[in-house]
This record gives structure tokens, sequence and C-alpha cells, in this order.
């Protein structure tokens, strides 16, 4: 079994290895067949925080899976291949499109598609629409110069649909326009959100 990291797509050996959700509207819409997205939470042992997503945005429940359960793993770099895009019958549509032109250049950082664009490319079920954002994920192990980024952000701001990228370094999660103008930034971690000034230490930060 890889390392399981926020939004990751999980597929399930059955649909009793949800555990802990609490919204009615999962028994109706979620079954095993449908994949399960790693979110960030204190971890418990053997099991992992998900999220299940329904055909409506404001349908987002949150649960837990046994690890042992989890039968094939899909990241959200694996869905900004180029040809997976351009197969994909939601190809046309604004947000597959942008992820079509990101994907055409070579960039020093591994990427990928998260939010209703990712689940899309990864299941086909139509919850995305024209209108989508699209959601980016840039792995950033090691600090990376803001002006390095700031070229890729350039290149987002002028696709066809709003685009929103997040950084994921070893302590958590920030949002990259904010980081270009800002001094401080949110960072996302498995503890709650930290303002901080320094998203790849958290000791020190001020």
């Amino acid at each position: 079994m890889p390392t399981l990291r926020p939004h990751d797509l999980l597929w399930l050996s059955n649909p009793a290895a949800l555990e802990g959700v609490n919204e009615d509207w999962v028994a109706g819409q979620w079954r095993a067949a449908l994949p399960v997205v790693v979110r960030r939470d204190v971890e418990r042992d053997g099991c992992v925080p998900v999220g299940v997503r329904g055909m409506r945005r404001d349908q987002r429940a949150a649960g837990w899976v046994n690890t042992a359960s989890v039968k094939r793993v899909v990241s959200p770099e694996a869905l900004s291949s180029r040809d997976l895009m351009l197969r994909s019958p939601f190809v046309s549509m604004p947000p597959v499109q942008g992820a079509i032109q990101l994907a055409s250049r070579s960039w020093a950082w591994r990427w990928g598609i998260t939010g209703s664009a990712g689940y899309a490319l990864a299941t086909e079920v139509p919850v995305m629409h024209a209108a989508s954002d699209l959601d980016l994920l840039i792995r950033c192990p090691q600090p990376i110069a803001k002006e390095a980024l700031a070229e890729w952000q350039s290149l987002t701001d002028k696709l066809l649909c709003r685009a929103d990228t997040q950084i994921e370094t070893p302590c958590g999660a920030f949002a990259l326009a904010e980081w270009l103008r800002e001094k401080h930034v949110l960072l996302k971690t498995n503890q709650g959100p930290r303002l901080v000034t320094d998203p790849w230490q958290l000791e020190n930060n001020g």
C-alpha cells in the first residue's frame, strides 16, 4: 500500500469499509464502485480520514476508512496525464481544456488535478460543469522560490476557467495565489489551519 496523501482517490473493497459518516444522502448516492478522497485530520490507528462527494456541491461528508480495505489508489498527479484528458468525455469543458494547456508544458515540479475536475476525470461521473473551477495541486517537498511559481500562476490566470493552485509541503498545504501576494499564508495542517511565514517549517513561525 503506497503512502496515502490528501486528495488521493481511494476505491474500497466494500461499502462497510466506510465508517463514521452521518449524512443521510450518502446511503442513496455513494457505492463502493465510487472513490472517496483522503482529507486532512488528526490520524487514527489503522484508519485514514476521507471525504465522500455527492452530485451537488454542498454534498460533502467526512468519514474514516481502514487502510486494509483500500483496493485502489489514484493520485492527483495520475490525473494530469494529457492522454487521459484527451480521452475523457469531458475533454471539451473549460477546466479540462485548461489542464490540457498546463500538461502541454514542461514544469520543474509534479502537479495534479483535484476537486470536481479530478473526480470527473477519474470516474467519468458528471460532477463537473462548464463553470467549474480547476483545482490544482503542486507537490513541493522542498522550498521553491516565488519567482519560479509565478510563471505557473501567470499561466493559470489566463485559462478559460478559474484555477486555484494548492502547494503541498511536508507540513500542510497553502494557496499559491495568497503566498505570492502576502507575507503570511494560511497553512492547512492535520491539526487545523495555521498562519505562517514559512510553510515548509512550522517551528519558529511568526
